[in-house]
């Protein structure tokens, strides 16, 4: 049986998820910028980010990726057209972090409406065709020699403001997930049972139900089947 404690930690970080906000990695590959913005988007309980990588990046960068946080999903797309698709058929808005003559304070932003947040590869920052698609280009005001920040520092500055204004509304009190149940029950069991998990995974057998007690609910069959050699 999961510990209380865990089971309570993992309902209280799933009331707490807020699905209608993600950020969008164009083309970022350096493993530690993944890592961090992976980390930040777990804290401010983005549940799922999306990463727009060439072909031959996807294994070694969802493997980089994936290791850093097990609780955000990373999503992948071909290319930014398939990803903008996805965020307007959500209903967001898509921000890009770009310095343009319409580029607006990051901080004017309604945040608490869906929203993705589109950060650019280190060196080249986010691609024409990319900032064709999203609605409006933010800035992080600067009065120093540098023009630019790291883009993990500089998505952190804006998922946290959007967790402020979120805040501010009554977005984090939730006391219901706004996840579905099956990603719900996937989070309970993978979370309360690692190892489980792993096995189940290998095995290809379907998650258990995890009970309002934090209990598995399976058959004899499922136990066997986990129980058995190979």
């Amino acid at each position: 049986m999961m510990n209380p404690a865990r089971y309570a930690r993992i309902c209280e970080m799933l009331a707490l998820r807020q699905p209608d906000l993600t950020v969008c990695m164009e083309q970022v590959h350096k493993p530690h910028n993944i890592s961090a913005i992976i980390r930040t988007a777990d804290a401010v309980g983005v549940h799922e980010v999306h990463a727009v990588w060439p072909a031959g990046w996807v294994r070694t960068m969802y493997s980089a990726a994936a290791g850093s946080n097990s609780w955000v999903k990373v999503k992948t797309h071909p290319d930014i057209r398939d990803a903008a698709a996805h965020f307007k058929s959500q209903g967001m808005q898509i921000l890009a972090t770009h310095l343009s003559d319409t580029a607006v304070d990051f901080r004017e932003i309604d945040y608490t409406r869906p929203t993705c947040i589109l950060m650019g590869q280190e060196k080249t920052g986010i691609s024409q065709e990319a900032l064709a698609l999203a609605d409006q280009d933010i800035i992080i005001p600067m009065t120093g020699m540098v023009q630019s920040l790291n883009v993990s520092v500089a998505s952190a500055l804006i998922l946290y403001e959007a967790q402020r204004q979120r805040q501010n509304v009554g977005m984090y009190t939730r006391k219901n997930s706004m996840l579905a149940q099956e990603e719900q029950q996937r989070l309970l069991f993978e979370g309360g049972y690692p190892v489980l998990a792993k096995v189940a995974k290998r095995k290809g057998l379907t998650y258990p139900h995890v009970n309002s007690c934090g209990e598995i609910e399976a058959d004899a069959d499922w136990w066997a089947t986990m129980q058995a050699a190979g």
